[in-house]
């Protein structure tokens, strides 16, 4: 008992720091207005949380010194950094990463670090600058323009295109890179990286699980910008507006989603039902 004492205080005391600063970062994201980054925070910090608890009696709990001055300057410099963050900051998806390695290092120190190798995995996903770095390299506005001119050519409609510009004979629209579908495939990608990490699979479900969920977003989202070019042509510029931006928006996001669980519940071959 004298033993197990100390080693009960150490987990409190991890866990008080855990909970302060999953509540800065939460507190920081929501003041950004990232909806993006404070839903995936949170759907990936559950599923971290989830995968400790499983494996919570067999982590090896050994500091150092070292370790443990090392995590104090990484907390301190969240801390410090906090106190001065703007809406597009690199530092809030980084944050989540780095106070999961300091919280490591308290718990388990250099060697332990290893052990944590699954939930590295989803926290540098979340780390990746997508909305800083990524979206506005990464131009899809084309490729998009050319599938929902496709698309509506294939159901009859007299379609034309001039670069990511889609023309009815009444109407027209300019596809720019935002409404390109980068964030729902970013969505999708992330839903089967979790399906990975949680579900055992081979190599070739490893490779093409992750290709069929960046081709059901930019598909799904090729269809919703060829639905906004009808209805400009129809001057119906209100159900424009909510397909655009409004709810109509989240629910081909949900569309998109229900598909993608229908293909990661077959190939899970039906044994994990929360997949369905």
């Amino acid at each position: 008992m004298t033993q197990l004492n100390p080693l009960k205080s150490n987990q409190f005391w991890l866990l008080g720091i855990a909970t302060g600063l999953t509540t800065l970062h939460f507190t920081l994201v929501s003041r950004s207005n990232n909806n993006n980054l404070f839903s995936a925070s949170l759907l990936f910090g559950c599923v971290v949380l989830g995968l400790l608890w499983m494996k919570r009696d067999k982590i090896t709990w050994h500091s150092s010194p070292l370790s443990s001055s090392l995590a104090g300057l990484l907390i301190a410099g969240i801390l410090f950094k906090s106190t001065n963050v703007v809406d597009d900051d690199v530092f809030l998806p980084l944050f989540p990463l780095m106070s999961g390695l300091a919280l490591a290092l308290l718990a388990s120190g250099f060697k332990g670090l290893k052990q944590y190798n699954q939930e590295w995995l989803l926290l540098g996903f979340i780390a990746v600058p997508w909305r800083q770095l990524v979206y506005p390299v990464l131009n899809l506005s084309l490729l998009t323009a050319k599938f929902a001119s496709g698309f509506l050519w294939l159901l009859g409609f007299e379609v034309k295109r001039e670069g990511v510009i889609v023309s009815l004979p009444t109407g027209s629209i300019e596809v720019y890179n935002g409404c390109a579908g980068l964030k729902l495939m970013v969505q999708l990608l992330g839903i089967a990286l979790i399906f990975l990490v949680l579900v055992p699979t081979g190599l070739k479900q490893k490779v093409l699980l992750p290709i069929f969920a960046v081709f059901i977003g930019f598909v799904i989202n090729g269809m919703r910008v060829a639905l906004m070019a009808v209805l400009v042509a129809l001057s119906e510029q209100e159900a424009f507006a909510y397909w655009h931006l409004g709810q109509g928006s989240l629910l081909f996001s949900l569309i998109a989603v229900l598909i993608f669980g229908l293909v990661c519940h077959k190939v899970a071959g039906g044994k994990y039902p929360y997949f369905l």
